[in-house]
């Protein structure tokens, strides 16, 4: 009895993209040359601005505990944000700051899920979101948009869903690991559902907002008539290149906020003192190092969305934001390269990385088994090799 774990660890599976990382990593350690597209990282440094805030904050000793919610300065920084960019209204007690937006999501879910409880979440998913419902003792609930829908659900399919042990929605736009943006006009559509469902929280991951190549984000905050019952998690990783400087935060209602920092208090307390000084300097400052981002970002997409359409047998659609693209690729599925049968995406993935030395990442992880993952976070000359073996590859399966 002594050597086993909790019954409450038994329920969750590993990350798959981290297995697949780890999978790269040790083919490197033995000398191959792997073009990793498996993770969803920025490759651009943190801004310079924004290390100089941070090595500003170790000269002045902001080096001791934090409040649990985040020093006041950056929750007014983000009050300020919410307003210059989102157009929606925030005091400092309704934001929460937590180390990266990931804990974000598993705060707001373990504050207000219950055993039994019920979370709808749409598919293709962030492979954390089902894990984390289960952890708090929730029942996934999956709803299919496949590559014909832009892999975006529709207000019908959301209604199928909505039962009354429903506790919660979880929307990611723009998207991981498809890309896909809701428009203002989409988003009017889901709304108008959940209207008629009062006891709904929606979990907004908005952590790519800036990674957008189809105009203005929309959040479900700005319809003022449900925004009590949003949530909008976001933070500094991705538009600012800061995945290891681990700031996340929620916008949500005080009642949410409050639970979120019980939590949060017991567990790990506030977040890195110095960080979230870097991340003020971030939310405050110019902004110009995240359009010049975004900008190479679309670049990308665009190369990759060319060289992929240029691959028999794969069915890709034009990504709206994120740096993720996700085709489809059951095509190859029962076909063969000698002894090596491709029976799934993740045979696919495993096959991509062991013969053709490309780390991506198959869709079973996502709830999307017939596509897998590729980030295009990476240079424009990695980007050309990794589809040029990509395509060498897939061609011996027969």
């Amino acid at each position: 009895m002594g050597a086993q774990l909790s019954e409450r660890l038994n329920r969750l599976s590993p990350s798959a993209t981290l297995a697949m990382s780890q999978r790269s990593s040790e083919l490197k350690a033995q000398g191959i040359d792997i073009i990793n597209m498996s993770v969803g990282e920025p490759d651009f440094d943190t801004p310079d601005h924004i290390k100089d805030a941070a090595v500003q904050a170790v000269c002045d000793n902001w080096s001791r505990y934090s409040p649990v919610p985040g020093y006041p300065a950056l929750r007014q920084a983000i009050v300020d944000k919410l307003k210059r960019e989102n157009g929606v209204d925030y005091t400092p007690a309704q934001i929460l700051c937590s180390n990266g937006a990931k804990q974000s999501v598993c705060n707001t879910i373990m504050a207000v899920v219950n055993d039994g409880d019920e979370v709808i979440i749409p598919a293709p998913y962030w492979v954390s979101y089902p894990q984390m419902v289960l952890l708090a003792g929730g029942n996934p609930v999956f709803v299919e948009a496949g590559i014909e829908q832009n892999f975006k659900i529709t207000p019908e399919q959301l209604e199928a869903a909505i039962t009354p042990r429903t506790r919660a929605l979880i929307l990611c736009s723009p998207s991981n690991p498809t890309g896909a943006v809701y428009s203002r006009k989409e988003l009017e559509g889901l709304k108008d559902v959940l209207l008629r469902h009062e006891n709904v929280i929606i979990i907004a991951d908005e952590i790519y907002e800036h990674i957008n190549y189809v105009g203005e984000h929309a959040s479900m905050a700005q319809f003022p008539e449900i925004k009590d019952r949003v949530v909008i998690i976001n933070g500094v990783s991705k538009a600012y290149a800061m995945t290891g400087w681990r700031i996340g935060f929620i916008a949500a209602p005080e009642w949410i906020v409050k639970g979120c920092n019980k939590l949060q208090g017991q567990y790990t307390s506030g977040p890195c003192s110095v960080s979230q000084k870097a991340a003020e300097a971030a939310f405050a400052g110019c902004q110009d190092c995240v359009e010049e981002m975004r900008l190479a970002f679309e670049r990308r997409k665009n190369l990759i969305v060319k060289l992929v359409k240029e691959i028999p047998g794969l069915e890709v659609n034009e990504p709206e934001g994120a740096f993720y693209i996700f085709p489809k690729c059951s095509s190859f599925f029962g076909k063969r390269d000698g002894d090596r049968l491709i029976n799934s995406s993740s045979d696919l993935a495993m096959y991509l990385l062991e013969v053709g030395h490309v780390a991506t990442v198959g869709g079973d992880a996502f709830g999307a088994p017939e596509c897998f993952r590729m980030s295009y976070a990476t240079s424009d000359e990695n980007i050309v090799e990794a589809l040029r073996r990509i395509k060498e590859t897939l061609a011996r399966l027969k």
